[in-house]
């Protein structure tokens, strides 16, 4: 038999509105190989956020504290908020074979990519831009200025489309789980994943 390789590392991206939270909340229910990488965040909680558990709500000192000792994979500032992803985290649950889900932006998830080429990253699309608008007007945790901008960052996030693995429609919630649960099984079976040491008790 061969050995179990690490964890894998995946990466979700999606614009504001396209569904991103709700598909990876799925996702994590679906295993218990499963586990959510809580970001660092200086922005304020929103009503039901649970510290530790969605974010880690820390202030902007601390954050700029962490960001000197080189404790993120990465980092970023989003609509005048810092977000963060642990080093540390990451690499202590690959390690012990968790398969560590990561909700970031663009910027995050290029930079994920290009520390860990192993990472997959899936970029959600949501099924047409009128039904974005109305999305983000539904869910009404922003207001319309702060929608309009969320709505011009949509445009530049999807620019990023090209540099993503994957990327899956969210038109039907169960459909996209189903298709992300599809992409990221045929990931667990590639051949650059299994250990040398594993493939050599194989053929020995």
């Amino acid at each position: 038999m061969l050995k179990k390789a690490k964890g894998l590392i995946v990466v979700i991206s999606a614009p504001a509105g396209a569904g991103k939270t709700t598909l990876c909340k799925r996702l994590l229910q679906s295993s218990p190989s499963f586990i959510n990488s809580v970001s660092f965040t200086t922005r304020p909680a929103r009503k039901q956020e649970i510290e530790g558990v969605d974010y880690y709500f820390i202030s902007r000192q601390y954050f700029q504290k962490l960001i000197e000792e080189n404790s993120f994979v990465e980092w970023a500032e989003v609509h005048g908020h810092l977000y963060g992803t642990s080093k540390q985290f990451l690499k202590k649950n690959i390690e012990a074979g968790k398969d560590v889900v990561l909700e970031v932006d663009v910027k995050g998830g290029r930079k994920i990519k290009e520390k860990y080429s192993q990472a997959i990253t899936i970029f959600i699309l949501p099924p047409s831009w009128e039904e974005l608008k109305k999305r983000l007007h539904k869910r009404a945790t922003e207001n319309e200025e702060e929608v309009r901008r969320r709505l011009a960052t949509a445009k530049e996030e999807i620019q990023h489309l090209p540099f993503y693995d994957y990327f899956l429609v969210n038109d039907n919630i169960n459909a996209a789980v189903k298709n992300l649960l599809l992409i990221i099984e045929a990931q667990r079976y590639k051949i650059s994943r299994v250990p040398k040491c594993s493939i050599d008790e194989v053929i020995s």
